[in-house]
């Protein structure tokens, strides 16, 4: 019987909390096999997976280590000791072909890459095609990057449109959806609430670009309308205490709910339980920006009504006046009006709602978006031609 073919998944740390997306696809697999490789291990509990090549830590001679960087100029992935122990694994595993999570990543492992004999593809997810000040010569490295492997996946068309403005040819993107389980996202059906107690609510990590300031603002504004209403913060990160700080200073602390990082179980029942998602992504001053926010998908395919930005790929999914209500960028009032819009027409409640459900089954379920992920793979192992 023949095997499958077999893709080393690369990802630095398997998995943060907030990396549920990539845990779908490398579970996700039914052509290929995979193993990830890295160099750390968070959230068993969340994310078991059991092939797992943690990247050995190695103890520096600091002779050779100083000669190599300081003399050499070598890239870190050499003067740090990775090569050999990188090397070591996958002569041992003989996989196919290498996905690697994250252009930054990509591009830290070009010295391999550029080595290695079989292809590489390179998925960017947003954060990773903005300027970084530890790397002034990122988008160089980019560039190699972009000319070293065969393809180059992005997770919307706004993200390609960025990479190949960055210099990514057009005949190596490709979209990689990061599709939805919808068995474990079931419709529910909402009405309006009778006494103005709407239920917001908002699933995200706690950065500048996912809007939450300004979506704090809008809901002060709503909330004088509407005193009975609640916002839901599902998650967690650095700006954590300054949204809090925020909450308080707009008068709105006791309605504003830090819900913190959600298992599946309990982030469905959010959902049921609320009304409208609101999610106002913002692009920051240095590029980074959204693909298709994941929670978003989810929050629709519950036939949640969908208030957010025309930022990034969030317009690829949500269609304006049919499946949620689009604005400008960083308009806490435009933010505010959509959201009193909507309960101004109850109807509409259930019809963006039904309409919200339907797309994500049309466009982002999840054993297709894999298919099509290894037809990427095929591809890449099909056209790739090693670097000379």
């Amino acid at each position: 019987m023949t095997q499958p073919p077999i893709v080393a998944s690369y990802c630095t740390t398997f998995l943060k909390p907030e990396m549920l997306h990539i845990y779908r696809q490398v579970t996700g697999l039914q052509r290929y096999r995979t193993f990830i490789m890295g160099k750390q291990r968070l959230c068993e509990d969340r994310y078991p997976f059991d092939d797992i090549e943690l990247l050995p830590k190695r103890r520096h001679n600091l002779l050779r280590h100083g000669w190599l960087k300081y003399v050499k100029h070598a890239p870190p992935f050499h003067y740090r000791g990775h090569m050999e122990p990188f090397l070591g694994i996958l002569n041992r595993r003989s996989p196919a072909l290498m996905h690697i999570y994250f252009g930054h990543t990509g591009a830290h492992l070009l010295p391999f890459i550029e080595l290695w004999e079989r292809p590489c593809i390179v998925s960017f997810h947003g954060a990773d095609v903005m300027a970084r000040e530890d790397r002034p010569r990122y988008f160089e490295e980019l560039n190699r990057l972009f000319a070293a492997v065969p393809l180059i996946l992005a997770r919307s068309h706004s993200l390609a449109k960025r990479l190949k403005s960055l210099g990514c040819p057009s005949d190596k993107l490709r979209i990689n959806r990061t599709g939805i389980p919808l068995d474990d996202f079931p419709f529910t059906h909402r009405q309006a609430p009778d006494d103005g107690a709407w239920r917001i609510v908002q699933s995200c990590r706690f950065i500048p670009k996912k809007g939450i300031r300004t979506a704090l603002q809008a809901f002060a504004i709503f909330h004088r309308t509407f005193p009975n209403a609640t916002y839901t913060l599902a998650g967690d990160g650095p700006m954590r205490d300054e949204l809090r700080q925020l909450a308080a200073e707009l008068g709105i602390a006791q309605a504003v709910h830090f819900a913190g990082f959600l298992d599946q179980r309990q982030l469905n029942a959010l959902y049921a339980a609320s009304h409208l998602f609101l999610h106002p992504s913002e692009t920051t001053a240095n590029h980074d920006q959204e693909g298709v926010p994941n929670a978003m998908l989810e929050a629709m395919a519950t036939g949640l009504p969908v208030v957010a930005t025309l930022h990034g790929g969030i317009p690829e999914a949500v269609q304006h006046d049919a499946s949620g209500l689009l604005v400008a960028e960083r308009d806490h009032e435009a933010l505010a009006a959509a959201l009193l819009g909507i309960t101004r027409d109850p109807e509409a409640l259930f019809t963006m709602g039904e309409h919200a459900s339907r797309s994500i089954h049309a466009e982002f379920e999840q054993q297709c978006a894999v298919a099509r992920l290894e037809s990427f793979y095929d591809e890449a192992v099909a056209t790739h031609t090693p670097v000379a």
